[in-house]
């Protein structure tokens, strides 16, 4: 099956997003959004397929949601990047081809970047053994792609395990890596556009700023050009890594990360206990002015969202307009929003990205 992108329109599903997230912030006062568009099409550098056998040969599948069993066959992917889209009938080629590559293979993940590069993660049912790696070696080295193979909790990695991408801010090239199995925002085009977006609404500043939920780095690098130090927590193990690796290969060395949930920081701040992750940083020695904040759909939790009215500026990036407003809705009394925005990360779909500067009242 060609998939077809109903492009026409377009215009009118990002317009219905920026009345939902007006009507969402309309009892807060807040100003008419910066709206940031996405490319109609290629837009995901992303994309994950179950395959299917049907005629004794595998396929790319999708399906429904909340169907399980009627899979859409597919042959391109046209909201997928151009990377992935030329990959998709050379690797289905590959697998068709080879015993060893196609026997009890289930999945396929492609992670590609606007730098150009690419990773394709083949996940089986089944050991991989030695002649599936000498046939991924010859895979990755046809494709020009990292190549991982996933079995059973076990992994092995042809090349690296993970992407390279570059994103321009401000005039500045930032250097990142994406790791296998991490997250990483899949609309690459409009992913800048929100770093911009924050970089400009966070301004120049003379203090230091506390980012909460920092994943591999993605706004810390350029956020850090633009304050004193920063102080940056993440959770995930692989993110802190990566985002250890990104601040060394960009030479940002005002920023000190730590392994901890925004709920464990907010008790190290409240001083309700301590963290031998955070030994030898002095908390008392920072002058936050902001604290920026890019959590997960379920929004930030109630202690979490209060210990953000201390500080006097909240750059929040919202993935769920729902609990962004649910947050609000606390912040009210004390914080107005001074700028939003709407970033369409997700064209054709009723997901979307927003984001708000709240400022001291």
């Amino acid at each position: 099956m060609t998939t077809v992108l109903d492009t026409a329109s377009y215009d009118a599903q990002l317009d219905g997003k920026v009345q939902r997230l007006n009507a969402l912030l309309a009892p807060f006062d807040a100003p008419a959004p910066a709206v940031f568009d996405s490319p109609r099409e290629h837009y995901r550098l992303r994309a994950e397929f179950r395959l299917w056998r049907e005629d004794g040969q595998r396929h790319y599948a999708m399906f429904a949601p909340g169907e399980k069993h009627t899979p859409i066959l597919i042959d391109d992917f046209p909201i997928a990047s151009l990377r992935i889209n030329a990959l998709m009938p050379r690797l289905k080629a590959a697998w068709q081809a080879s015993e060893a590559l196609g026997h009890k293979l289930f999945q396929v993940e492609f992670l590609t970047t606007l730098a150009g590069d690419a990773m394709i993660t083949l996940c089986y049912h089944r050991p991989l053994d030695e002649a599936w790696e000498t046939a991924a070696r010859q895979l990755s080295a046809d494709l020009d792609v990292s190549v991982i193979g996933r079995s059973k909790g076990k992994r092995t990695v042809i090349g690296r395990d993970y992407a390279r991408e570059r994103l321009d801010v401000a005039g500045r090239t930032f250097s990142y890596r994406q790791p296998e199995g991490a997250f990483t925002q899949p609309n690459g085009t409009v992913n800048q556009k929100m770093l911009s977006w924050a970089f400009e609404a966070l301004g120049e500043r003379d203090d230091d700023l506390l980012e909460l939920y920092c994943g591999n780095g993605n706004f810390t690098l350029p956020l850090a050009t633009r304050v004193r130090q920063v102080l940056a927590t993440e959770i995930s193990k692989t993110s802190v890594n990566a985002a250890l690796s990104n601040l060394d290969e960009n030479g940002v060395d005002n920023v000190r990360l730590v392994r901890l949930s925004a709920e464990e920081l907010t008790q190290a701040l409240n001083e309700v206990r301590p963290f031998r992750r955070l030994e030898g940083i002095d908390l008392k020695q920072y002058d936050f002015g902001t604290v920026f904040v890019d959590p997960p759909r379920a929004g930030m939790d109630p202690d979490t969202c209060e210990l953000t009215r201390r500080f006097e500026r909240i750059l929040y990036i919202s993935c769920n307009p729902e609990t962004l407003a649910a947050n609000i809705a606390q912040l009210h009394d004390t914080h107005r929003i001074e700028r939003c925005a709407v970033f369409d990360q997700f064209p054709y779909t009723h997901h979307m990205e927003s984001g708000v500067l709240l400022v001291r009242r």
